[in-house]
């Protein structure tokens, strides 16, 4: 090991950009082994330390601690997400469970544990400020809910846990990635894709010629269950062929792997005093108790069933059929929207280019709401080349972060949007945020526009709010930066950031035709809406039996895990005790590619969307009648939540905002729901 590896030092870069031009995959194991080495001393110097614990001697110090780790985990995890490749996936099946074994060894290490705890057992006498306070506390809490109160026989099998989970959501996330491959449907003819245009036509031809089948034409699988082209492909066949595939992935290869999940998890919570994993994951949550979790999902899944059903019964009468499948839902719902709004999707997507809804709408509506603009950096290197770098400068044109857009999809990267942040901002190590967007748009052929559906374009402003809630924060603690919150708060400044897809300033400034650069039709942001209310129970059902199915898995009990085979009667009997059992519904996800709960850290989270749409459909009701200008409302969402961060109690932030406690009413509204 030199000095020559890029993540011993820090970044020269501007912001600290990872220099991404010198990075090779064969410097990410010794920046690993280097890394946590480092921080193994590190803590043990803490814990050793011969002065009494204080603050500064203990907090602060293991708030710097893990510096060269830290660098190569965010990089090394934003290429296994966002561009792979076998020697990288090797890399992440050797060093996920060691990193979870160090990551044990920090939470129960036994002399670091005894300085926090007894600098907790005082903290109302160290003349602590707010965020200081609110660091130790996180700190204390993380080791106790880890097990650091525990017997060393306990302690030595949770660590056994934490790594065989570790290892199994791996292989679970390699699996799923392999699977989603398989299940692309190949076609022969251009003919067979009949009722899709002819962009999407020409990049499945791309994407056939880039996966060696010249001449044919690839549908390649989103991570989601009901496949978009749903909607458009006239051959009711081949709408069932591609439903089946999206559905059949991973019950062969992750569904005996989320049965052990849900055993390993179930058995760590007994371990450490709960009755579920999802008890133990919404203890440190804002929904406080699964008794809360269960209520939202009580009052939500019987108005959200029968507005489902009405949905249906239109649909069957458009088809001409007693009932609507699954396969044909999407599609006949296009065919009654056009019918009853006159509204054509496909029509709508030559008004959204990809660059000028990224320009002209989601960054026009961040300098709109918070003053912020964005300039191109093409002199920064990113780590692949469709993942462009923007600098953010605030009002006053001081600098703020970096942002990063990488938005087409790829053999390489996983299915699915998220956010990302490579540099975690931090006041006390000076550090400014980079913040990734990732979605996965499909690329046309060369020198073709990029024309979105206007899911992709919610999608799109989604992430953002994301990136915002990094770029904008403003704390002294890593542990306590930007999207460091709840994970049933994590969603909630994301889906506010919806709202300024359709708001009308800003849709107006970016939905125009890319050839005629004419401006949407008057009437059709109307239409839209209309439109996407008649779709509202679908949703919502599609969304609550992800998060039931979810939910039933962790709310199982040690001992109680269905046998390895079973993963299928298991969630067909969850969906029916949950009454979300609708054949032409199934879930957004499926137990064999639910990768948010099997390989990602939503378990027993997945109801966190719905639960912080609650505060976001309030929240859009605040920004459109509190009677200030955009401009101020953006001002105190941003000083008061999203520069907040995790150094204040998040609902306390959301009171802060609106002054009072959210109302579920906004959200019934939004649905077309009766409570």
């Amino acid at each position: 090991m030199t000095t020559s590896n890029p993540f011993f030092e820090p970044s020269d870069l501007p912001y600290e950009l990872p220099p991404f031009a010198r990075i090779r995959n064969d410097h990410f194991l010794p920046a690993f082994t280097r890394g946590m080495a480092d921080q193994r001393d590190e803590v043990a110097a803490i814990g050793a330390g011969v002065e009494p614990a204080t603050f500064e001697n203990t907090v602060e110090a293991l708030e710097r601690s893990g510096a060269v780790l830290d660098r190569v985990r965010r990089v090394f995890f934003n290429k296994v997400s966002a561009d792979t490749d076998e020697e990288i996936q090797a890399l992440e099946v050797e060093i996920t469970p060691r990193l979870a074994a160090h990551d044990d060894l920090l939470l129960l290490d036994p002399a670091l544990f005894g300085r926090l705890d007894a600098l907790y057992e005082q903290r109302g006498k160290l003349g602590l400020d707010e965020e200081q306070l609110r660091l130790l506390e996180r700190h204390h809490t993380h080791r106790v809910r880890a097990g650091a109160r525990l017997a060393p026989e306990q302690q030595r099998r949770l660590r056994e846990l934490n790594a065989e989970i570790a290892a199994l959501c791996t292989e679970f996330g390699q699996n799923l990635r392999v699977d989603t491959a398989a299940a692309a449907l190949v076609l022969d003819r251009a003919e067979e894709l009949a009722g899709l245009p002819a962009d999407q036509i020409a990049a499945a031809a791309e994407n056939a010629q880039a996966l060696g089948h010249p001449g044919k034409f690839v549908l390649a699988l989103k991570n989601f269950s009901c496949q978009t082209e749903l909607a458009a492909l006239e051959d009711p066949a081949l709408r069932e062929r591609l439903l089946a595939a999206s559905l059949g992935r991973g019950v062969d290869s992750n569904g005996p792997i989320a049965v052990s999940l849900a055993g390993l998890r179930a058995e760590r919570a007994a371990l450490l005093g709960y009755p579920s994993h999802a008890a133990w994951e919404v203890a440190d949550r804002t929904a406080g108790t699964t008794a809360a979790v269960e209520e939202l999902f009580g009052r939500l899944a019987a108005p959200a069933v029968a507005n489902a059903e009405r949905e249906g019964a239109a649909l069957a009468e458009a088809a001409g059929v007693a009932e609507i499948g699954a396969a044909d839902w999407q599609y006949y719902s296009e065919r009654v929207r056009k019918e009853r709004f006159d509204l054509d999707a496909a029509a709508l997507r030559p008004y959204l280019e990809l660059e000028t809804v990224l320009h002209d709408g989601v960054f026009h509506a961040a300098g709109l709401v918070y003053g912020i603009t964005f300039t191109r950096r093409p002199d920064l290197v990113s780590y692949h080349p469709d993942a462009h770098i923007y600098e953010v400068h605030d009002a006053d044109g001081s600098p703020l972060g970096l942002y990063i857009g990488d938005f087409h999809a790829r053999e390489s990267k996983r299915g699915g949007a998220w956010m990302d942040s490579l540099v975690a901002q931090s006041k006390l190590l000076g550090q400014r945020p980079v913040v990734v967007n990732n979605l996965n748009v499909a690329r046309p052929p060369a020198g073709e526009p990029v024309l979105l559906t206007w899911r992709e374009v919610n999608t799109l402003f989604h992430e953002f709010g994301h990136a915002l809630h990094g770029l904008f924060s403003d704390v002294r603690y890593p542990l306590l930066s930007g999207t460091r919150v709840p994970r049933d708060f994590v969603e909630f400044p994301s889906q506010v950031n919806e709202m300024w897809a359709d708001w009308p300033e800003v849709l107006a400034h970016y939905a125009r035709h890319h050839l005629t650069g004419e401006p949407l039709p008057a009437e059709l942001p109307a239409r839209l809406r209309e439109a996407e209310n008649f779709g509202a129970g679908f949703r919502m059902v599609e969304h609550q039996a992800a998060a039931v199915l979810d939910w039933a898995w962790h709310t199982l009990t040690d001992g109680e895990v269905p046998d390895a085979g079973a993963a299928e009667e298991f969630e067909a009997a969850a969906l029916e005790r949950y009454g979300l059992a609708m054949a032409a519904i199934p879930p957004r996800y499926r137990t064999g590619y639910f990768a948010h709960i099997f390989n990602f850290g939503y378990a027993a989270g997945y109801y966190g969307y719905r639960w912080a749409e609650v505060l976001d459909a309030d929240t859009v009701r605040w920004f459109r009648e509190n009677g200030r200008s955009i401009r101020e409302s953006g001002e105190i969402f941003r000083r008061e939540l999203l520069g907040r961060g995790g150094s204040v109690d998040p609902l306390a932030a959301f009171r802060a905002v609106v002054g009072r406690d959210a109302e579920i009413g906004p959200l019934l509204d939004r649905h077309g729901l009766t409570d």
